[in-house]
């Protein structure tokens, strides 16, 4: 059985992106005459609480997903305290034309006019937002109840308490890698987090993702855009087929490299990739299946068997550049041992 079939086409794709209308540099145009000169097919531009449709930069072979970035912070009023926590979450619309904003909360519109604020479509609660399990789950199942798929954003960046984290329902995926956040100290990589939450039996996805605003420009070190990104292998290239892709998990979440197959016979898996250094199979264990490059050299493939205990499977691969690709976790009951 393909855990990845080299027979899909993958398709780029940044799912975290600010313009204008909020806090980044570029407008729409720009961000996809950027982005599409980079090789990506899909942009989901996610201002922070402004959603909005781009279907006027779709064309054949670029998409668009509607989309924007909501946030929960301790204070009231909303105010950055770069010592507390906070959530950031992503918001995709399964119709491309869902422009509702969720749980409303004039506060935390701080990019828009008042005017703006006023024409919005506002679904859910408009309480005063409150930082708590509850009221998060609230959130995101309010959202699912109004069209929306919910991505949990930066985890490192948002100083949460892995309790807490363990305790959030409804969650379709994770950020592996946030570029923005990871150019700050290079922490923004959770894959530990990430297989936490997977032996603690959650049913969660993972992606990478730019959260580019593009203050830097292209030659510093600071610029964040292309950094992060995912793969996506939808059954078409339509709107209806991404989503649905999403949701499913035919994804991968890569910060260079890329994966053409990874295959299962019996306990057997087999992995195929870009040239890298290392390619891992976590299973739940202390000790990952692994196999590494000669000095100076790379691998393109490798075989492991999986053994009887495993809780899940999930591949990783690093390159020269030690950059990673990561896949979602397969649980036992989707694979055929």
């Amino acid at each position: 059985m393909y855990l990845l079939s080299p027979l899909k086409k993958q398709y780029k794709a940044n799912l975290h992106c600010h313009s204008v209308l909020s806090d980044g540099k570029k407008t729409p145009h720009e961000l996809k005459e950027m982005y599409k000169k980079q090789g990506y097919s899909i942009l989901s531009i996610t201002d922070h609480e402004a959603p909005k449709s781009h279907s006027y930069l779709n064309d054949a072979e670029f998409l668009t997903i509607t989309g924007y970035e909501t946030y929960i912070r301790p204070d009231a009023e909303c105010r950055y305290d770069a010592y507390d926590k906070e959530i950031h979450i992503n918001l995709f619309a399964r119709d491309p034309e869902n422009e509702a904003i969720v749980c409303y909360n004039p506060a935390y519109c701080k990019y828009i006019t008042n005017e703006q604020k006023e024409k919005l479509k506002k679904v859910g609660s408009q309480k005063t937002r409150e930082y708590s399990v509850a009221y998060i789950n609230e959130l995101i199942q309010t959202a699912k109840a109004h069209g929306y798929i919910a991505a949990y954003n930066h985890p490192w960046w948002s100083m949460e308490e892995e309790a807490d984290i363990l305790q959030y329902e409804g969650f379709f995926s994770m950020e592996m890698c946030n570029y923005s956040s990871y150019l700050i100290g290079h922490l923004e990589y959770n894959a530990a987090l990430y297989d936490t939450m997977l032996a603690a039996g959650k049913r969660i996805f993972c992606h990478s993702a730019d959260d580019n605003h593009n203050v830097a420009p292209s030659d510093s070190l600071a610029f964040d855009s292309f950094g992060g990104f995912t793969m996506i292998m939808p059954e078409s290239f339509t709107y209806d087929a991404v989503i649905e892709a999403m949701e499913r998990g035919e994804m991968y979440s890569s910060m260079g490299p890329v994966f053409k197959e990874i295959s299962m016979t019996g306990n057997k898996i087999h992995i195929e990739c870009s040239d890298v250094e290392r390619i891992m199979v976590f299973t739940g264990s202390k000790a990952p299946k692994r196999k590494y490059a000669a000095p100076g050299g790379t691998i393109n493939s490798a075989d492991f068997e999986i053994d009887e205990r495993a809780k899940f499977v999930r591949v990783s691969v690093v390159d020269a550049y030690g950059k990673f690709a990561d896949t979602r976790g397969f649980f036992r009951d989707e694979l055929e041992f």
